[in-house]
C-alpha cells in the first residue's frame, strides 16, 4: 500500500433513512496529508488503496485520535471531538485527484475550495452532479426530498415548523466554511465550493458559484459562475469591483485583472487585464464583434471580443446611436476604479 493520498478528511454527515449519504460536514480537510498519517490510520480503517470513503464508529475514531497524537496533534484534536458524535461519521481518503463516485468525496472537494486549499479549475470535479443528492435544506439539517412530508408532519405534531430554506444539491457555503478576511452581506447567496479569498466582500445581490470565486481583495456585487476567478498578482489581479455577470463553465477559466469595473447589468465571457471597464448593460462574449477606436474616437478596425483578451487598459462600450460596441484605451479608468472603491 501507498502512504501517499492527495486528500484526506474526517467527516460528520447526514444520511436518509436508508442510509444513504446527503452531507459531509470536514472541520479540517487535508490536502497531500503526510505519509506518517496515511500509515498511522490505515490499519484502524482497513485502508489499503484508491479512493474510499469509509464509515467508522465511535471507538474507531478514538483509535484514530490515539495514532495520531503524536503525528499530527490538530486532527487527533479532531478526531477526539468527532468521539462525541451522535450522528453518522465518515474518513474519505483520495489517493488520487479522480473523478467522484461518492457523496463524500464530492463533500471533500467543495471544502477544499472553499477552505482556499485548491483554487477553482484545480480539482477534477467529473460527476459532482450524479453524487450530489437534491437535498431540502431546513431548520433541521439536510432532509432527503422522498422524507420531508413525513418530517414536516412530525414536526407539526410536536407544535413544531419545519422550515425550508431552498432545494438545492448544493448547501450554502457558510454552514460549512466561513474564510477568513471576508464580508458576506447574504449567506445564501454563496455555495459550498465557492473560492472567497482574503479581503473580498460579497454585497446584497453577488453570488459566489462552486468552482469559481475571487482571490481577493474585491468587492462582488453581481454574478460570479462556475469557472470564473478573479484572481491577484501580475496575472490574475485583485480589487475587482463586479456589479454584472462573470460567465465560464466548461473547462473555461475567466481571469478578471487588477481594477476591473464590470457595471451593473453587465457581463464578460472572455479575460480582462487590469484596469478594465465594461459599462452597465454591456455584455461581452469572446465572439463579440467590437469597434477598436483610436484617440480621436476614429474607427481602426473591427475584431471579435477574443483578441482583446487579458489587454489593460480598455474600455468596452456600446455606441448608443449606432448600437455597436466599442473599445478604446481608457486611462481614466484607473482613477475611476480607485473612486469607487474608496466610497464602498
Amino acid at each position: 500500500m501507498s502512504n501517499s493520498l492527495f486528500s484526506l478528511g474526517f467527516g460528520v454527515g447526514t444520511q436518509n433513512r436508508q442510509g444513504a449519504w446527503l452531507e459531509v460536514f470536514y472541520a479540517q480537510p487535508l490536502l497531500n496529508p503526510s505519509a506518517e498519517i496515511v500509515a498511522a490510520i490505515a490499519p484502524i480503517l482497513g485502508y489499503t488503496e484508491g479512493n474510499q470513503a469509509i464509515p467508522f464508529t465511535i471507538n474507531q475514531a478514538l483509535q484514530l485520535a490515539d495514532a495520531l497524537k503524536n503525528v499530527d496533534a490538530a486532527q487527533a484534536a479532531l478526531l477526539n471531538r468527532l468521539a462525541e458524535s451522535h450522528t453518522p461519521l465518515v474518513a474519505t481518503l483520495l489517493a488520487e485527484d479522480a473523478a467522484l463516485t461518492s457523496t463524500p468525496e464530492a463533500y471533500l472537494k467543495l471544502h477544499l475550495l472553499s477552505h482556499r486549499l485548491v483554487k477553482p479549475h484545480g480539482l477534477n470535479l467529473a460527476g459532482v452532479f450524479p453524487q450530489l443528492p437534491n437535498v431540502a435544506w431546513t431548520s433541521q439539517g439536510a432532509i432527503d426530498i422522498n422524507e420531508l412530508a413525513e418530517r414536516q408532519l412530525e414536526a407539526r405534531l410536536r407544535g413544531e415548523l419545519l422550515e425550508v430554506f431552498s432545494v438545492d444539491k448544493f448547501p450554502k457555503m457558510t454552514d460549512y466554511v466561513v474564510p477568513s478576511g471576508v464580508r458576506i452581506a447574504d449567506a445564501a447567496r454563496l455555495r459550498l465550493g465557492a473560492y472567497v479569498g482574503e479581503g473580498t466582500t460579497v454585497m446584497h445581490e453577488g453570488f459566489v458559484n462552486f468552482n469559481a470565486g475571487t482571490e481577493g481583495p474585491g468587492m462582488i456585487e453581481g454574478r460570479v459562475s462556475a469557472g470564473v476567478f478573479v484572481g491577484k498578482g501580475s496575472d490574475l489581479g485583485g480589487g475587482c469591483s463586479t456589479m454584472g455577470t462573470l460567465s465560464g463553465g466548461g473547462n473555461i477559466v475567466i481571469k478578471v485583472g487588477e481594477g476591473c469595473l464590470i457595471g451593473a447589468n453587465a457581463g464578460i465571457g472572455i479575460p480582462l487585464g487590469d484596469r478594465n471597464t465594461v459599462e452597465s448593460g454591456l455584455y461581452v462574449t469572446a465572439g463579440t464583434k467590437v469597434a477598436l477606436l483610436d484617440e480621436q474616437n476614429q474607427l481602426v478596425k473591427v475584431v471579435k471580443a477574443r483578441e482583446l483578451a487579458g489587454q489593460s487598459d480598455l474600455l468596452f462600450r456600446r455606441n448608443s446611436e449606432t448600437g455597436a460596441v466599442e473599445c478604446k484605451t481608457h486611462k481614466s479608468a484607473v482613477e475611476l476604479n480607485e473612486a469607487l472603491h474608496a466610497h464602498n
